[in-house]
């Protein structure tokens, strides 16, 4: 694995982890040759939140139907903004989203991991980018930690918004995903319940456990788990996986696990001091830019 700045020219010929604003590093990039993106961006959760409009345009090629027949498409109108994380978050993530579809290869598949705040509006920004033919799956990542308040229902879950480059031809391997175990293995037979079933589209799966040997201190550290099941359901061994929102650098640790190769990238010093850690890198960083850097990312 190698570490290097933004700045410098990007060549598939390592591992590596990039050290500089994700948009112009996904510029230089070459398009077509990603089996996989997981992006986990910042999840916008400012105490004052960013609302937005939706409106319904008259569309006769449209897949969605209404009254009397007419077909339509939900369009993005203009967002309010108040005192938050993002003064728009969709603007923010649209070209990032767009240009990372560029770089799936045919048979690529993103994955969008996000929480209840932005959900809604990020499945309508991913549409308008990706098609609604491409959308794929609604993942539901459940776990059981932290607040649990009393006055509404305890929010214990992530979204994970699931696109495909080329409806239809997208590389989905179901028996490379890990197995788990039936809720009433009294229901099956014998030898079902000792072979496990296939996860469905709701994961049940605990977050990094605080005191466990994955830990690397990363606040938003996602669990080896979960990402194992996206890399080994939608990479090919040896194809190349990319998270602009590297974070702790969990996606590199799955491919070096299952045989893939990966590009990270992240503007975050600690990040990319947890993902030399992590991850091993075998040459030393070249000298980094000075350039203001983007927001923390997450994984």
């Amino acid at each position: 694995m190698r570490v290097q700045s933004g700045e410098d020219p990007v060549g598939l010929d390592d591992d590596l982890v990039i050290d500089g604003d994700n948009l112009p590093v996904l510029g230089a990039l070459p398009a077509g040759a990603f089996d996989l993106a997981y992006l986990d961006p910042p999840f916008n959760t400012g105490r004052a939140q960013t609302r937005r409009s939706t409106s319904a345009a008259a569309d006769p090629t449209a897949q969605r139907v209404g009254f009397g027949g007419r077909r339509y498409r939900s369009e993005l109108l203009q967002s309010l903004s108040y005192d938050d994380a993002f003064e728009d978050y969709l603007r923010f993530l649209e070209p990032r989203l767009a240009r990372t579809r560029e770089l799936l290869a045919p048979h690529g598949t993103l994955y969008f991991h996000i929480d209840y705040r932005e959900a809604h509006y990020c499945k309508l920004l991913l549409d308008e980018v990706f098609g609604r033919d491409a959308f794929l799956n609604e993942l539901i990542w459940a776990y059981d930690y932290g607040a649990k308040p009393r006055r509404r229902w305890p929010a214990k879950h992530d979204t994970i918004l699931a696109y495909v480059r080329t409806p239809g031809a997208h590389h989905f391997d179901a028996d490379a995903v890990d197995r788990e175990p039936y809720m009433a293995p009294g229901l099956v037979g014998a030898d079902k319940a000792a072979r496990g079933k296939r996860p469905t589209d709701v994961w049940f799966h605990t977050i990094v456990p605080t005191n466990g040997a994955e830990k690397t201190g990363y606040p938003t550290q996602k669990p080896v788990g979960v990402l194992r099941r996206i890399v080994a359901a939608s990479s090919r061994p040896g194809g190349w996986c990319l998270d602009p929102f590297a974070g702790s650098g969990t996606l590199g640790a799955v491919c070096q696990e299952l045989g893939r190769r990966y590009v990270l990238i992240d503007s975050s010093p600690s990040a990319i001091g947890v993902m030399r850690e992590r991850l091993g890198a075998e040459a030393a960083p070249p000298s980094l830019s000075s350039a203001p850097r983007a927001r923390a990312a997450r994984t």
